[in-house]
């Protein structure tokens, strides 16, 4: 609160001092105002980038320092994963998106008519580690017994499908794994649980695209409001969540003005509908919510707690004589909040 007070205190003697020079200058009203303004201009610059630079502080890189699967080329220097490049695997992919039940077909690329491959064969490789590969074996070994939950948007729906097909390459009999509900992979269907019945664990997925709770609409609103998020409260269904050994969550998608306020989405906070809000400042919100209720009902002794939020920007690059690269940067857009350092 010091550094608001200041600031606060800051801007009021400068405003003063503007208004103090437009009276001694009287005379000279136009470049007066002109010169005022552009100086209002150059301080409320200097407060935003002070405000974003200490109030908003990107979430910082995961850095493995001791992990068994990953050895560092210089013991000197921890390894931070997303320093690193794309490069060229012909042992990928590590799965065929058209021999598992549990791909959705509308991404599956070859399936729906792409006829080259390229695009598969790419690897992240961080620059000062090895990362050791899928060993599906070690892994379902590894989750023998667990239970491994994805919570999100479409994003973890797709992550979801890509672990379980991964995960099939190393079961002999395929009709051990099986949806729990009998039901097909659907974006339409909330909850989607596959179990691996000889390794006696489960892969599931909650679709939350806000990780929050939907909410009515007050009495008296305006008529653009249609639905509401209620950024207080986390998702109605999270406490389906808490008994898992591995939480996977994302949210990041639906936080824009074109999937909120266009389509009559508004926001809202202890009951009360807040008009003014940018998806930016109720995106922390949410998230601070969210990661309170990971404080307070995961027990982190026994479950690993993963975030991510959005994707990274889709482009295409073209290389000569060679597949096209990946089409987002290396690194992922990240929210502005001090999720980070509370929880992963």
């Amino acid at each position: 609160m010091a550094h608001i007070v200041y600031w606060s205190s800051f801007r009021s003697s400068i405003l003063k001092w503007v208004y103090r020079k437009r009276s001694i200058f009287r005379s000279f009203n136009k470049l007066n105002m002109i010169s005022s303004c552009l100086f209002i201009l150059l301080t409320l610059t200097i407060i935003y980038g002070y405000y974003y630079i200490h109030l908003f502080k990107a979430v910082p890189h995961v850095i493995i320092e001791e992990q068994t699967s990953i050895s560092s080329k210089d013991s000197n220097k921890p390894c931070d994963l997303y320093d690193g490049a794309w490069v060229l695997d012909e042992g990928y992919p590590l799965y065929n998106a058209s021999e598992c039940p549990f791909a959705e077909t509308s991404f599956n690329c070859l399936a729906n008519g792409r006829k080259d491959d390229g695009y598969l064969k790419w690897r992240w490789k961080p620059n000062r580690c090895e990362v050791s590969r899928f060993d599906v074996g070690v892994v379902l070994e590894k989750l023998r017994g667990k239970r491994v939950v994805f919570v999100g948007d479409s994003l973890s729906r797709t992550q979801w499908e890509s672990m379980i097909c991964l995960l099939m390459n190393g079961v002999d009999d395929k009709t051990s794994v099986y949806e729990v509900n009998g039901n097909k992979i659907s974006k339409k269907i909330r909850y989607l649980g596959v179990r691996f019945s000889l390794y006696n664990f489960t892969v599931e997925f909650y679709r939350s695209v806000f990780l929050v709770q939907i909410g009515s609409v007050p009495r008296h609103s305006p008529k653009r409001v249609r639905s509401t998020v209620k950024l207080d409260e986390l998702d109605n269904v999270s406490s389906k969540w808490i008994d898992s050994d591995v939480l996977v969550f994302n949210t990041g998608h639906w936080w824009n003005r074109a999937k909120l306020f266009e389509m009559g989405c508004y926001f809202k906070v202890n009951g009360r509908l807040k008009l003014g809000m940018s998806t930016m400042a109720a995106y922390t919100t949410a998230l601070n919510t969210w990661a309170s209720w990971v404080e307070n009902k995961i027990d982190t002794d026994r479950t690993r707690v993963f975030f991510r939020t959005f994707e990274g920007t889709a482009q295409r690059v073209t290389l000569a004589k060679s597949p096209r690269i990946p089409w987002f940067k290396a690194r992922a857009n990240t929210v502005n909040t001090e999720v980070n350092s509370r929880i992963l």
